[in-house]
């Protein structure tokens, strides 16, 4: 297998893979910790389907659909994000609009492109094989900018996510941050996208941040855990689906999924021996 191994890493598809693997792994960590914590998973799902619209675009207009999913990512999150704050409407319903909109956007920019679209399934279901080295770029540039808002308002957005009434009464702009955190998950989930497809990214944002959040409370301590889990995860992945021939974004997903519930399993035999030997002592 290790001759496997490096054979495979020869190929700049592979090695683009990991690294593709690694940058998402970094930008999930950071961005899904505060989706656990703040309670807003379903809302990526909405991003997610509405960066379609972009996609559609970028195939029509003949430019990289990664840039417009970009665009319509963060336009959707912001949208729905100012609506949700600003008017009485569901955040689901707000979250089920937006989803339908983009995705209708981008069907139709798609039936209008002449010519047959290759890679549009990668956008859909993954296709971490497939990254070229200028969407590696965009990944790079993307990490640094969700690094560098959650370093610069990290206390900001700490005090939004576990007490926004004390947040307001201290002065803090919570609805610019929350604004601010939107947009960080639209670029993360463009950004994940690339690897696992816009049908699966709610899994790969959420669950290395939901195993971290099980073991550690300290946020930047669940941030660099799920870090960690998320790239273990990838490229456990990419290495199953390469050697027994597997949709890559599938088992990626189904390695995460694996170790969530085994952490759930591990938190509840623990739990179980605490109790016990706290009982009969």
């Amino acid at each position: 297998m290790f001759e496997a191994i490096v054979e495979a890493l020869q190929f700049d598809f592979m090695r683009h893979a990991l690294l593709a693997g690694v940058l998402v792994s970094v930008a999930c960590g950071i961005v899904g910790t505060f989706v656990v914590v703040n309670r807003i998973v379903f809302i990526s799902g909405g991003i997610a389907h509405a960066a379609y619209g972009g996609i559609g675009l970028g195939y029509f207009m003949g430019f990289n659909p990664v840039l417009g999913a970009i665009a319509f990512a963060v336009s959707a999150g912001l949208g729905m994000a100012i609506v949700e704050r600003k008017t009485s409407e569901r955040a689901d319903t707000i979250i089920g609009v937006m989803w339908a909109i983009g995705m209708a956007i981008g069907i139709i920019f798609i039936d209008l492109t002449k010519g047959y679209k290759a890679d549009l399934m990668s956008y859909l279901f993954g296709s971490i094989l497939t990254v070229p080295k200028e969407d590696l770029l965009i990944m790079v540039v993307l990490d640094l900018i969700i690094g560098a808002i959650a370093l610069l308002f990290y206390k900001e957005l700490l005090a939004i996510s576990f007490d926004p009434v004390f947040a307001t009464t201290r002065m803090v702009p919570v609805n610019g941050l929350y604004l601010l955190l939107v947009g960080a998950i639209a670029l993360t989930v463009v950004m994940v996208m690339r690897v696992v497809g816009l049908i699966l990214v709610i899994a790969l944002l959420t669950m290395p941040a939901a195993i971290a959040g099980q073991f550690v409370k300290d946020l930047k301590q669940m941030m660099l855990l799920s870090s960690i889990l998320g790239a273990v995860f990838t490229t456990t992945g990419l290495w199953l689906s390469y050697f027994f021939n597997l949709t890559s974004g599938a088992t990626i997903i189904l390695v995460a999924g694996f170790a969530y519930l085994l952490s759930l399993a591990l938190k509840n035999i623990f739990k179980r021996y605490h109790f016990n030997s706290f009982r009969f002592q």
